[in-house]
């Protein structure tokens, strides 16, 4: 019986968490979803360069909980914490999302092409719009979202 009363506790303090993350990823001006990684971290060769700096992406594809369909993520890898500038790989935070592990994400939906989501990183402080949300991709662990995996601010002065 308490072990029971415990687990029921326990998931109604993540269900909770999720909804509260959910409602400051809206305040944000983000699109919210969780899911399940489907597909491992893949790099993506910049497209474009600002300031000498390479703008690569790292994507994987997860299975959402809100309506079961595959988004992609796109993450720039400028805002992780370890990215190495014009790397060719993908940094370490990034590369060690795996199949299976479950995500939180708050970004900026989109359609071009299949279902996605990008934008999923600190906005450097700038005022979050539906187009610039202040998003974040952390992992998700017995319930609870971990620290945002796309927070670094070191290369926010290329849009400044």
């Amino acid at each position: 019986m308490n072990k029971t009363l415990i687990a029921l506790f326990l998931t109604s303090l993540s269900l909770s968490a999720m909804a509260t993350d959910a409602t400051n990823c809206k305040a944000a001006g983000g699109a919210f979803l969780t899911g399940v990684v489907t597909t491992a971290p893949k790099f993506a060769a910049a497209s474009e360069t600002l300031q000498g700096v390479k703008l690569s992406h790292t994507h994987v594809s997860i299975k959402a909980d809100q309506d079961g369909k595959t988004y992609d993520v796109a993450m720039d890898n400028v805002y992780a914490v370890d990215y190495v500038k014009n790397a060719n790989s993908i940094p370490k935070s990034l590369g060690a999302i795996k199949i299976g592990d479950h995500l939180e994400l708050c970004g900026e939906l989109y359609t071009s092409g299949s279902a996605g989501i990008h934008w999923v990183h600190d906005n450097c402080n700038a005022t979050p719009t539906k187009t610039a949300p202040n998003g974040w991709v952390s992992e998700v662990v017995n319930g609870l979202a971990g620290v945002n995996l796309e927070r670094s601010q070191t290369y926010c002065y290329l849009w400044n």
